[in-house]
């Protein structure tokens, strides 16, 4: 089984696209391989694994990162239902810094987003209970995480549906002014 890497608008984001095996059985497909991984240059060592189950459609997760020194790659999956998805770039020395990109997943498309160290991510549920798998470079710490509000206005982001069940933490999060000295 094999992964091949498709290169994205945003600078070392990736789709990474799954060749499952189907037969009568259904259809069986190897979701991480550290020796494929590192074969086309993602990640290939995972020190934490969650999954969110997210009951409502229209749940919004994130803007979340951890800020330098402290950053980590991530790879998300649509194990059940559908997602919408941002990838915002906040690398400073990255030439598309500050632009985001957006991608709808679901469970049925074999694919994951390699989001790199640097990026902040959220996502908005299209259906009710879905599931998402998360790979993570690094292992999760409340002290260094950090959050963008989804209604930046300086970002425009473009949701397809306004969200409806989200976080205190989320909803309160602040705005990030690049401008700002």
């Amino acid at each position: 089984m094999k992964f091949i890497k498709h290169k994205q608008k945003l600078k070392g984001v990736y789709l990474i696209e799954q060749f499952p095996h189907s037969d009568k059985r259904g259809t069986f497909r190897r979701h991480f391989c550290s020796s494929q991984f590192k074969k086309i240059g993602l990640m290939d060592a995972i020190k934490q694994t969650n999954i969110a189950q997210n009951k409502k459609k229209h749940t919004l997760r994130g803007f979340h990162y951890y800020p330098p020194p402290n950053e980590e790659n991530k790879i998300i999956s649509c194990i059940k239902g559908s997602f919408y998805n941002i990838v915002l770039d906040l690398r400073k020395k990255s030439s598309t810094c500050y632009k985001w990109q957006s991608f709808k997943i679901n469970e049925n498309d074999y694919r994951s987003i390699f989001i790199p160290k640097g990026c902040a991510n959220a996502y908005l549920t299209l259906e009710d209970n879905t599931w998402i798998l998360y790979y993570h470079s690094d292992i999760y710490n409340t002290k260094k995480d950090s959050a963008i509000n989804y209604r930046d206005p300086y970002f425009k982001f473009q949701w397809p549906f306004k969200p409806k069940v989200i976080s205190e933490k989320d909803l309160n999060s602040s705005f990030l002014n690049p401008n700002k000295k």
